[in-house]
């Protein structure tokens, strides 16, 4: 719960340190703009006040790791959500309406999740699954959406050293076995999501676990 909320904080102050050039820089997810990806972290605010007020009373069907649909294949631009994304981001035409709609509304799932219950029950997706399972595959998400931003902005301020760690572990779990400790917290998820292509050398150290790249993450 509380790595949650600091990786939450870390992408909204990088967010807000931005400047209105930057939101035209290309970003770590292919084919979208800096201001897609802050526009895409508006809507995930969303889902995420959304699913802590849909409580349900039954069992968990799924845990952080089970959460994720896992594919190989990196997103097309095809998906009508991600086009619509795009469209979105473009109608802000000024950078702060979007900075202030992120921070109003990104505050708010911050404040939501603080507040929730860690053992309580939610759907989501079809799914239900715990508040900290939920919330601990949004540490996922965060980090993996900071280093998109670092992508496109290099000297914006990274995710937290923790986060890293803890979706590094959490892409072990769904890979079902580790990457190399040759390959620091960042590149295992560049490389293991499909962000960038692995050197000669890492693919070398990752061995059988190479030709099962990317798990690209949804």
């Amino acid at each position: 719960m509380d790595l949650f909320s600091r990786s939450w904080d870390a992408l909204l102050a990088a967010v807000a340190d931005l400047s209105d050039e930057d939101f035209a820089r290309p970003s770590g997810c292919s084919g979208w703009l800096v201001r897609d990806l802050v526009c895409h972290l508006v809507i995930d605010s969303q889902d995420v006040l959304i699913t802590l007020a849909t409580p349900v009373d039954a069992e968990p069907t799924h845990d952080e790791a089970a959460y994720w649909h896992v594919s190989s294949e990196p997103p097309s631009g095809d998906d009508p959500l991600d086009a619509l994304t795009v469209r979105m981001a473009a109608a802000y035409q000024d950078p702060a309406l979007l900075t202030f709609h992120l921070d109003d509304v990104g505050s708010a799932a911050g404040r939501a999740a603080r507040l929730a219950d860690p053992g309580r029950t939610v759907s989501t997706k079809g799914q239900v699954i715990t508040v900290a399972d939920y919330l601990t595959a949004y540490v996922m998400e965060w980090t993996l959406h900071h280093l998109d931003l670092a992508a496109g902005v290099p000297e914006a301020a990274g995710p937290p050293e923790e986060s890293l760690a803890r979706s590094r572990a959490m892409l072990e779990k769904i890979a079902g076995q580790a990457f190399p400790a040759s390959l620091s917290d960042t590149d295992a998820l560049l490389v293991g999501t499909g962000r960038r292509a692995p050197t000669e050398e890492e693919r070398s150290a990752l061995g059988p676990l190479a030709a099962r790249l990317p798990f690209v993450l949804a």
